[in-house]
């Protein structure tokens, strides 16, 4: 991953809003992002950041995450839970979800049928996307062979 590149994404992002400064605070969320696996929620991404000694609000994650996924650095997704959920979205394909029910497991796939059937009905309806996610609820196999 090309951590220069999405720092110029964020700071071409934030120059286009105008009255949005880039402030180190914002730099250290976007690189807490980079250096993370899998899907994440804004707590768990805010303490551990404050446990490795960055100083950071928690206003200031939940804020800058909105403007990473404005600007395509990040995806958000509420799952059957409570809570939104963030993955980094910079240099990944378009990808989708299996999530189970039982254990809460997250399975990522890509689909290039499910992209022509996307661009198909687009084109139809005149359509311009800009992203799309499915998710699928059910029980993954682990779950479905216990007794």
């Amino acid at each position: 991953m090309d951590v220069e590149a999405a720092h110029e994404t964020l700071t071409r992002y934030l120059r286009s809003k105008g009255k949005l400064r880039a402030t180190s605070e914002r730099f250290a969320v976007l690189d807490a992002v980079l250096q993370s696996q899998g899907h994440f929620d804004a707590e768990a991404l805010y303490y551990r950041m404050i446990t490795k000694g960055i100083k950071v609000s928690k206003a200031t994650v939940y804020n800058t995450l909105d403007l990473l996924q404005d600007c395509g650095l990040v995806s958000k997704y509420r799952f059957a839970e409570n809570t939104s959920r963030y993955e980094k979205a910079f240099g990944r394909p378009r990808h989708h979800h299996l999530i189970c029910l039982e254990c809460g497991d997250i399975i990522e796939f890509v689909s290039d049928r499910l992209e022509k059937i996307q661009d198909e009905v687009c084109s139809e309806k005149n359509f311009s996307p800009q992203s799309s996610s499915l998710q699928v609820f059910g029980t993954c196999s682990k779950c479905s062979k216990k007794p």
